[in-house]
């Protein structure tokens, strides 16, 4: 896997930047055509999570700026893999757009059989947000920092249990790349789904959840749980005064992105006007004000910077996934 994971971050990147290359006259006359009728956005959650938000923010950004409608089509199920699939079979001409999300790099290591490989079928058009987990705790733990904290599962191996929304969800391995990271033992507890996550957590059935912050802030507000830090590389806008692992674990970062994904093969020209009108929408006060509403942070670039991303977090995940031996049921 690992060697496998290291030859596709490298086509994967020289595809992104070999794309420029092409002849620049027929660019601007597909770029200045496009689009000529509505553009589907497929989205592969269900309708009403932070997936379907970000898409449909983007499609009226979009609609409005190019005068087509961008259409937000929820295809939910396989853990993505069905609305991905879906994008990878659809033709390559900038009218089907996948919603990337951290799920898609993650997927890599566990699901052995699928029909696509990501890296290879889905071209990067553009990043959109980058969003942080919060280390959620009982109030019974009696740690209230992250060193107190390592020190305290050190002391009682095995006796803390980790909640998840799932196994290999973001909320799963972002706290195995914690214990990797810290050398601490926790049992991993996966729920279906954050919402009984939380209820069993306030409950004390469990004890420590990487949560997402905008279920969460509410419950730390009232003094239900507590918030350790948050898993972004640098401190939330939403949580200003909690600090981020890395501050005391160096390097650690674990955040859910967004960004817009085609099939292989759409006419660079288009991923370019898509990734500059993106952008235009991450600069917009009114985006990002929503982003940071969110807890989130605008996550601009070139298609090249966001084929980056999702190269670093398919490796990133693929070691955690491996070390900690997670498998799907």
């Amino acid at each position: 896997m690992r060697a496998f994971v290291k030859f596709s971050r490298r086509r994967f990147l020289y595809l992104a930047a070999s794309a420029a290359a092409l002849p620049a006259m027929p660019r601007i006359a597909t770029a200045q055509s496009y689009p000529a009728r509505p553009v589907r956005i497929i989205v592969p959650t269900a309708a009403g999570g932070a997936n379907d938000s970000v898409a449909r923010l983007m499609a009226q950004w979009l609609s409005e700026r190019l005068g087509q409608q961008f259409i937000v089509e929820n295809r939910p199920g396989g853990g993505n893999i069905i609305g991905t699939e879906a994008v990878v079979r659809a033709p390559a001409d900038g009218y089907t757009l996948l919603l990337v999300n951290t799920a898609n790099t993650s997927n890599a290591a566990l699901y052995d059989k699928r029909n696509f490989n990501f890296i290879r079928d889905i071209a990067p058009v553009a990043g959109i947000d980058r969003e942080p987990y919060v280390m959620l705790v009982h109030p019974s733990v009696p740690a209230k920092t992250i060193p107190e904290f390592i020190a305290y599962a050190k002391a009682n191996p095995d006796k803390i249990d980790m909640a998840s929304a799932g196994n290999g969800t973001g909320t799963h391995i972002s706290g195995e790349l914690f214990k990797m990271m810290t050398g601490i033992n926790m049992t991993h507890v996966p729920y279906r789904g954050g919402a009984p996550v939380l209820t069993d957590l306030i409950a004390g059935q469990v004890h420590v959840y990487f949560g997402i912050p905008a279920s969460a802030l509410g419950h730390v507000g009232t003094g239900k749980l507590r918030a350790l830090a948050v898993t972004s590389a640098s401190r939330s806008h939403a949580l200003p005064d909690v600090p981020a692992i890395g501050e005391f674990v160096p390097g650690y970062e674990a955040t859910i992105f967004y960004g817009l994904g085609a099939p292989r093969n759409t006419p660079t020209e288009i991923i370019d006007r898509l990734n500059k009108e993106v952008n235009a929408g991450l600069s917009d006060p009114k985006i990002k004000s929503w982003l940071v509403d969110a807890g989130g942070v605008s996550f601009s670039g070139s298609p090249a910077d966001f084929a980056k991303l999702i190269a670093d977090e398919t490796e990133k995940w693929a070691k955690v996934i491996k070390f900690a031996g997670v498998k799907l049921e």
